[in-house]
């Protein structure tokens, strides 16, 4: 009966969830900002640009790297500007600059302040005023603002070509020369940026807020925090309050229950499991999971010292060969592949030890699904390569080349080929499990859940193929967000939870009816936030307030569940000492218990920290964005699927005792070195970016002018010891895993200490400690 109410709210969460976010994305596509028909002057009707210039200048600055060079909108990457923010503020202090010198002489800054204030109106009436006529499709400038748009437009297209002059902006950028070697594509970019910038200055029509809720943060234009960003900021703290109270509660109830004391089995229940044909073929998944982290750790370490160096490495000129658009692109990439690597081995290697059936050609299943990964691996990458050097058209770069969205960067054609494989993977999965959910049982619910979870993972990916080629930057958001929230962050944290459950069960740890349960009440209360939740990454994209809302609310409740996910660490923590045979199993556990950790630290403390509206307005686009995606992704998707492949190996062999000294160093060193990473550099970024933008803009703590201060360089170059013993531990978990197909990392058979935990894991008695 309790997990029959357990499945009706599940349901209920699922179909009352996806029905608001439905309707809002349908608000999200009619009030999306307009792309005018053609960008005309007043005074003589001369077109600057047409709607398709607009479309088309997207398009170059996807295949340029789109959000893997600077960001627009806010969301992006960090070493160049967001080029909405620095295009609207160059736009604005042009204008006041060429008032101030036509009327006075001088410039704007050198005037009185009433004089200041005086043109700082004239401004906001230039720029907030919304001139776009929905009737004719015509958006119109006055003659000074076009000739401001062609200045600014001249700046970019001496950054992204040859010119001299900016060539210092340039290596402050991390842009290589010549990056757009086309003046008509360059064109088209101008193009596009403008519209974006107009977007976040112009009010929406019977507003006084800007399509992108008065964000970035501009006083030139009063662009301040609106009213709803206060308020559903302040109704989010209290949401979180309360339901941080009605949990505890809930906890502290459950404790005064009659409790059954667990009985722990005497033996390894695993000890006599045969690895059937298709689960071992999953071997070789996580030697590529392996190489994948450490080729991942090594262009991330590229990356950020592009950061500091914009043209090379140490002295070597890398932006000739390998940009830091490219380097960053791979870097993100390949952190989805191998941790969803790591995962889909688990659905396989887990599938025929649950259902206990081999079906037929299962293994050449699983051998098949694996070149169909290479294959995508390979050829994405490759393919972003081509388009970053622009070598691509925009068709062919939209289909094999770069889509310029972070986390969903690859072409159309490599997305569509992993949707495929997804599908094929649920397949192997189900026809596996099949046999046991027939059969019913305790396990029923179970199944269930973890058969539910794995159709989210292979469906849920499909939403990265509703946009097209040339989609409004509003509606691509909205859609790319479903991928990377809902499906990385949503129903993957749904498969991992449960997929926990029955690796911990099927050892005799945890009982079925408990975990059965518990699994449950977490998936119901991390959805009930984390569905509607995915909309706190659109507060600032063209969205309407009414989404703004709705993400503060309940990305609040997002947090709940993990402010006790310290329970979680603990009773992860005692397993390893619930028998002796579980010392065996104890690396793997303990990356179980980093998961817990770093989901309090990553995904709650420092999630939060950037959540709410106000916060976000302005820290969008900083540094204390990475702090949060570092420890999140890499803190709690990355330690669990590193934990996820050492259970699984170690179940390939159960009759080896492991060599653990290397993977000890690794988990720490993992640990640290992550932990150094934000609190000696990524955080102290953020936070006086954040300072920055406060006091003077968003264009500021984005600028070269402020990134490019000694005190900043110096806490970009602290980020060295963070990255050198982080990677040092990848490097171990490399070597480690590595060694166990060439036998360095499993003890002789004749070893004492082999036969001593031997015997511990076949009758209980406790193995000497090893040294």
């Amino acid at each position: 009966m309790r997990h029959t109410r357990l499945w009706a709210a599940f349901g209920a969460v699922i179909v009352l969830s996806f029905a608001v976010l439905g309707y809002f994305g349908f608000e999200i596509y009619r009030k999306a900002p307009p792309i005018p028909d053609r960008v005309v002057v007043a005074a003589d009707g001369r077109t600057l640009f047409t709607g398709q210039d607009i479309r088309d200048g997207q398009n170059v600055w996807q295949s340029l790297g789109g959000q893997q060079v600077g960001s627009i909108w806010g969301h992006g990457a960090y070493v160049a500007p967001d080029w909405s923010a620095d295009w609207l503020h160059r736009e604005a202090t042009w204008l006041l600059d060429v008032w101030a010198q036509d009327e006075k002489g001088t410039t704007f800054d050198k005037l009185p302040a009433p004089e200041r204030a005086a043109l700082v109106e004239r401004l906001k009436a230039e720029i907030r005023t919304n001139t776009y006529d929905a009737a004719s499709g015509a958006l119109t400038v006055s003659p000074l603002r076009a000739r401001a748009i062609e200045a600014v437009s001249k700046h970019y297209t001496g950054v992204f070509g040859t010119d001299p002059a900016m060539a210092e902006l340039r290596d402050a950028y991390a842009i290589p020369a010549a990056a757009i070697k086309d003046p008509e594509r360059q064109r088209l970019m101008n193009a596009f940026f403008f519209w974006a910038a107009w977007a976040c200055g112009t009010e929406r029509p019977g507003e006084n807020v800007t399509y992108s809720n008065n964000w970035p943060s501009e006083s030139l234009i009063g662009n301040h925090p609106s009213g709803a960003i206060v308020v559903w900021s302040v109704v989010s703290f209290v949401l979180l309050l309360a339901g941080i109270g009605a949990l505890s509660w809930y906890f502290a109830a459950q404790r005064h229950r009659p409790t059954e004391d667990p009985v722990y089995p005497e033996r390894d229940p695993l000890i006599g499991q045969q690895a059937t044909p298709s689960m071992r073929a999953t071997r070789k998944y996580f030697w590529v999971v392996a190489a994948l982290i450490v080729a991942q750790i090594a262009l991330g370490a590229v990356s950020a010292h592009y950061g500091v160096e914009g043209s090379g490495f140490y002295g070597i000129p890398l932006d000739r060969w390998l940009p830091y658009a490219v380097t960053r692109t791979w870097h993100v990439q390949l952190g989805i592949f191998w941790i969803a690597t790591a995962w889909l081995a688990t659905g396989l290697f887990i599938a025929p030890a649950v259902g206990g059936h081999e079906p037929k050609f299962q293994r050449a299943g699983v051998h098949f699904l694996f070149v169909c990964l290479l294959v995508i691996v390979v050829g994405s990458l490759a393919g972003q390569w081509f388009a970053i050097r622009q070598k691509l058209g925009f068709e062919a770069n939209f289909w094999f080349g770069h889509q310029g969205y972070e986390y969903v960067d690859l072409g159309r054609f490599w997305q569509i080929f992993l949707f495929v494989g997804l599908c094929l993977w649920l397949f192997l999965v189900g026809r596996a499990l099949w046999p046991a959910f027939k059969k019913g049982g305790e396990n029923k619910n179970l199944l269930a859940l973890f058969l539910v979870a794995s159709t989210a993972i292979a469906l849920f990916y499909g939403a990265g193929l509703m946009w097209g080629r040339q989609t409004n930057l509003a509606m691509a958001e909205y859609w790319r967000w479903w991928v990377v929230h809902l499906w990385v962050e949503g129903f993957f944290e749904v498969f991992a939870t449960v997929v926990i459950a029955f690796l911990f069960t099927r050892m005799g740890l945890l009982r079925l009816a408990t975990a059965t349960s518990a699994v449950l009440f977490s998936t119901v209360l991390f959805l009930s936030g984390g569905i509607i939740g995915t909309f706190h990454h659109l507060y600032f994209t063209g969205t309407p307030t009414s989404v703004l809302a709705l993400g503060a609310t309940f990305s609040a409740l997002e947090v709940v569940p993990l402010v006790l996910i310290g329970f979680e660490a603990y009773e992860n923590l005692t397993l390893t000492r619930a028998r002796p045979w579980v010392a065996a199993y104890k690396w793997p556990i303990y990356f179980f218990v980093a998961v817990a950790f770093w989901n309090l630290v990553g995904a709650g403390l420092f999630g939060f920290f950037i959540n709410p509206p106000i916060a976000l307005y302005y820290m969008q686009g900083l540094n204390t964005t990475p702090v949060h995606g570092h420890t999140a992704l890499f803190g709690v998707y990355g330690m669990l699927g590193i934990g996820l492949m050492l259970f699984c190996l170690k179940g390939l062999s159960t009759h080896r005792a492991w060599k653990t000294g290397v993977l000890s160093f690794a988990f720490w060193t993992i640990n640290i070195g992550l932990v150094l990473m934000v609190l000696l550099s990524l955080l102290p970024l953020g936070l006086l970016q954040t300072w920055a933008s406060v006091e003077h803009g968003m264009w500021y703590a984005r600028s070269a002018e402020f990134l490019q201060t000694p005190r900043m360089d110096t806490l970009r170059w602290l980020r060295v010891l963070g990255d050198t013993i982080f990677a040092a531990g990848a490097l171990a978990l490399g070597w480690f895993v590595l060694g166990l197909k060439t036998g360095w990392s499993l003890r002789a058979e004749g070893d004492p200490s082999t036969e001593r935990e031997r015997e511990a894991l076949q009758i209980g008695k406790p193995a000497e400690k090893e040294t």
